[in-house]
């Protein structure tokens, strides 16, 4: 028999098994236990796909590094730095020094001078209405009329019973006269004297009884006429002629108010106190429209309260106004704005200047290489575009008004006229947010 070289270390061995007589059931190769043992696995799918992804990253690092030393290549770096060095266009201002009035602003509701509901002091049916509902009355004109007859009447009866008294007394005094002549001759005992003059006391307070009752008659027939106890406009009338008036009335007849001069009652933070207190007693007060621009007339602080409001923090004043275009009206609300001192030789500069960053306000200085700088700035207060500093700039320096979008620190400049025709330039909205100073 010729021998069959063995290639591969897995052995085929056929296997037969007898199912019955003269059957060969199911003949299969089966592989050797011990040469499957042996076998190595095949190596996994995975590792190359970490390899490939390897690949892939060194590939975008030296990607990234090639960028890089490209953008630093002598030409391109010249070009960045031409674009950092371009002269940007600004309109400039010059630091100025003058007498800046200092305000303490606050809010104000105008209050009338003063203020009378007009009630009737007797009752009686309102015969007439002496007014013009918005009319202009003065002290001493009359109202409303209400029916004096039974006052009249009441007041001639009071007249005619003091007459009558006064009769008796004039009579009792003659009757002591006698009395008194004859108690010289003994012809009547001192006891008819005595009751005599007593009687003579007795008519006499009868009399100035009777006095009393005829100076409250005509004082509540002069009650019948109602006269305006103020100088003020009249108000919208409560009352119709006809009606029937009481003295006890809930509602007057009219209300008058004095408008000139007119009150404003404002308030200011209480740490104020102090610097009102340091000043002098007599402050000047404007009232300002509530869009902040149109003052409306100026007047003097009157009081300051005598204690501050603890659930604000706040402490109230009242302010006199003349009100003689009466632009002031009761129940309105104004803006007040109080004269505190004037600022003798103050640092402004226009309000555009004033930019703010997250460290606060900051404004663009022109220095002498027409090189820019961020200089801090301390604001004392802005006001009618001109801004107020305390500190940061001086007198003569020149700053940046407009264009301030465009600079960076150590940017180069140059001015430039404003737009439209030397007017001055729109304060910009937009501020550096990240700059520092």
């Amino acid at each position: 028999m010729q021998m069959i070289p063995n290639m591969s270390p897995i052995h085929d061995e056929t296997v037969a098994r007898n199912s019955g007589p003269g059957q060969i059931e199911d003949t299969k190769p089966r592989l050797d236990a011990d040469v499957r043992s042996q076998q190595k696995p095949p190596p996994k799918r995975t590792t190359k796909a970490v390899f490939i992804m390897a690949g892939i990253v060194a590939i975008s690092i030296g990607a990234v590094f090639y960028y890089r030393s490209r953008t630093k290549d002598p030409a391109t770096a010249g070009t960045a730095a031409g674009r950092a060095d371009a002269v940007v266009p600004v309109v400039a201002g010059v630091v100025a020094s003058k007498d800046v009035p200092i305000y303490l602003d606050g809010l104000g509701t105008v209050q009338a001078f003063n203020t009378v509901s007009v009630h009737t002091r007797v009752d009686g049916q309102l015969m007439s209405v002496g007014f013009t509902e918005g009319q202009d009355v003065k002290t001493g004109d009359v109202l409303a009329q209400i029916d004096p007859a039974p006052y009249q009447a009441a007041l001639d009866q009071a007249v005619a019973r003091k007459a009558q008294d006064e009769a008796q007394f004039a009579n009792a005094g003659l009757d002591l006269k006698r009395y008194i002549e004859l108690l010289k001759t003994d012809s009547i005992t001192p006891q008819i004297h005595d009751t005599q003059k007593s009687l003579l006391a007795q008519l006499g307070a009868t009399v100035k009884a009777d006095q009393a009752a005829i100076d409250i008659a005509q004082v509540n027939l002069d009650y019948t006429t109602i006269r305006s106890p103020i100088d003020g406009r009249a108000g919208l009338r409560q009352m119709d002629q006809g009606n029937i008036v009481h003295a006890s009335d809930a509602n007057g007849l009219v209300i008058v108010s004095q408008l000139r001069p007119i009150s404003v009652v404002f308030t200011l933070p209480e740490q104020i106190l102090p610097k009102l207190q340091d000043h002098a007693d007599d402050f000047t007060v404007l009232a300002v429209a509530r869009d902040n621009t149109n003052v409306l007339t100026e007047g003097r602080l009157a009081v300051v309260d005598n204690q501050i409001d603890t659930t604000t923090g706040t402490i109230k004043l009242k302010a006199t106004f003349a009100n003689e275009n009466l632009r002031l009206w009761p129940g309105q609300f104004v803006n007040t704005r109080l004269l505190l001192a004037t600022r003798k030789n103050g640092v402004v500069v226009p309000a555009s200047v004033v930019q703010r960053g997250p460290e606060g306000a900051f404004a663009f200085v022109i220095e002498d290489d027409q090189s820019v700088a961020m200089r801090p700035l301390k604001v004392a207060q802005i006001e009618k575009g001109e801004a107020l500093i305390d500190d940061g700039v001086k007198p003569g320096e020149h700053v940046v008004v407009d264009g301030q979008y465009k600079l960076q620190p150590g940017s180069h400049v140059k001015t430039v006229e404003p737009s439209g025709g030397g007017s001055a330039p729109k304060t910009r909205a937009k501020n550096r947010e990240g700059a520092r100073p």
